[in-house]
């Protein structure tokens, strides 16, 4: 029984905001781990090491997960923002049976769309469209203040024209001639 990786056939799933990678175990295979790198620089970010007396799970950040079954291996990446956009490589190492066995699973360029980008995006159109209409508004009300005054200002004048002489009297104010 020589140790068998089957065709490295990741599994994405996408539920309730969580990414998750599942691949299938190897066969015939007693000892090893899988380790989820993140970006060309291959930084470690979640690994799990299988033996026959225990699984251990280990994880450098915060939104990965690992999670094992008796056929495959699970990292789960919860709570993604745009700035967890990167590549991630998937490592398999088999440890027993020997052969020592190195190899890369997969590669997967992950992209995140923020939720805070539709809101924020929204958000400021509508505060443009308000700002817009208030202008409008304001000079609505300037214009229709400056035509009120200008129309008093014209009642006022016109019945001036005998009121230094006889301001008791009711006088129809004098009309200009034509020419």
């Amino acid at each position: 029984d020589q140790p068998h990786v089957s065709d490295p056939q990741v599994m994405v799933e996408f539920e309730n905001g969580n990414f998750n990678f599942t691949f299938p175990n190897p066969k015939n295979v007693s000892e090893f781990s899988m380790t989820l790198y993140k970006g060309h620089e291959k930084k470690e970010i979640c690994a799990l090491h299988l033996s026959e007396e225990r699984v251990i799970s280990k994880s450098n950040v915060t939104y990965c997960q690992t999670q094992n079954s008796s056929s495959s291996t699970t990292f789960i990446l919860k709570n993604l923002e745009r700035k967890h956009i990167d590549i991630y490589t998937y490592y398999l190492e088999i440890f027993l049976p020997p052969p020592y066995i190195d190899c890369c699973l997969k590669e997967t360029y992950l992209y995140i769309q923020d939720k805070e980008d539709c809101f924020s995006l929204g958000l400021v159109s509508w505060i443009i469209i308000g700002v817009i209409i208030f202008a409008i508004s304001c000079v609505c009300c300037v214009v229709a203040c400056c035509l009120r005054n200008k129309n008093q200002k014209c009642d006022s004048n016109s019945h001036e024209y005998n009121s230094e002489y006889m301001p008791m009297a009711a006088v129809n104010a004098a009309k200009k001639p034509r020419i």
